[in-house]
């Protein structure tokens, strides 16, 4: 198989179709400590404890949940495993990806800032080592991109190639910050953008999401081990697959710190019909269906 797909790994944002038939709801984690979670995820990140489940809690932003914490591991996130890489929550604007920027630096958090072109990020971990992205999407930045035999290859809409993993400028984010109120929740709008996984198959988990689910791939690398897909919106990035944690990497131990399931928002009963006849091992839920993928990542399948 060429290391390298054709001409479907050039993907142009501008020719993608408004509407997603998929977006994400909240996203449950399995994390060590309760109060620890919650001072990551609300003092350090700048979400909203929402609701107290006694053995979980909702946090999000305005009234929107976008987590949902179960505390009871017993061990941090370990690696060689399948699971998630990252949950990433996406930032309705410049100001308020300034100001996220600027918490997490006056916190001293330890951050990764890197500019996709067609997203700013800002990368980070929580106390279990769960991995977290924060991102502005800015497709209107990106022209075309596509997978080469030495990486990924970006041209910006200015016409210059770049890597896509380079360097944020922050200094430029941070002259958006409208005031210097650093205690301001995230706001209405923050929603989970993205979701990035650790898969033991590339192809496995390609068939899972691309045929059974419905996911359009439109970049894949088999030298690095990893694709990406859209939900059939103008922004390319909706769910990322990897095999990092090597090839047949199993599920994580129980007890391990990580996700428990992502939330799937189907934009019609019909389609998660549609879907539970493609899929095997679809298991009924009061708030949904439940289904595993290859890899043993939990989904739970809704509408709305």
């Amino acid at each position: 198989m060429s290391d390298v797909s054709p001409d479907p790994d050039v993907h142009d944002s501008a020719a993608q179709p408004a509407r997603e038939f998929a977006t994400f709801g909240p996203v449950h984690l399995q994390v060590v400590d309760r109060d620890d979670a919650l001072r990551f995820w609300c003092d350090v990140v700048g979400m909203t404890p929402l609701g107290d489940g006694g053995d979980s809690v909702e946090v999000g932003a305005g009234v929107e949940p976008l987590l949902v914490l179960h505390p009871g591991a017993i061990a941090p996130v370990r690696r060689g495993y399948s699971g998630l890489y990252h949950v990433a929550v996406h930032l309705p604007d410049d100001a308020e990806f300034a100001r996220v920027l600027a918490r997490l630096m006056a916190r001293r958090w330890p951050i990764a800032p890197t500019d996709h072109i067609m997203s700013k990020a800002i990368y980070l971990n929580d106390p279990d080592g769960i991995g977290l992205e924060l991102t502005l999407e800015t497709p209107e930045r990106q022209r075309s991109m596509r997978m080469t035999a030495t990486g990924m290859e970006v041209v910006g809409a200015d016409g210059r190639v770049r890597s896509g993993v380079d360097r944020l400028d922050v200094d430029g984010v941070l002259a958006a910050l409208p005031d210097d109120d650093l205690d301001r929740p995230l706001p209405g709008g923050t929603k989970v953008g993205h979701v990035h996984l650790h898969v033991a198959d590339l192809d496995a988990a390609l068939r899972f999401y691309r045929d059974g689910i419905g996911f359009t791939e439109h970049l894949r690398s088999d030298r690095l081990g990893m694709a990406d897909l859209h939900a059939g919106g103008a922004f390319p990035h909706r769910l990322a697959l990897n095999t990092w944690q090597g090839m047949g990497a199993p599920p994580p131990p129980t007890g391990s710190a990580g996700l428990r399931h992502v939330t799937i928002r189907l934009d019609s009963p019909a389609r998660v019909d549609a879907i539970r006849k493609r899929l095997a091992d679809v298991e009924h839920r009061d708030v949904g269906w439940f289904v595993r993928d290859p890899a043993g990542n939990g989904l739970l399948l809704t509408v709305g």
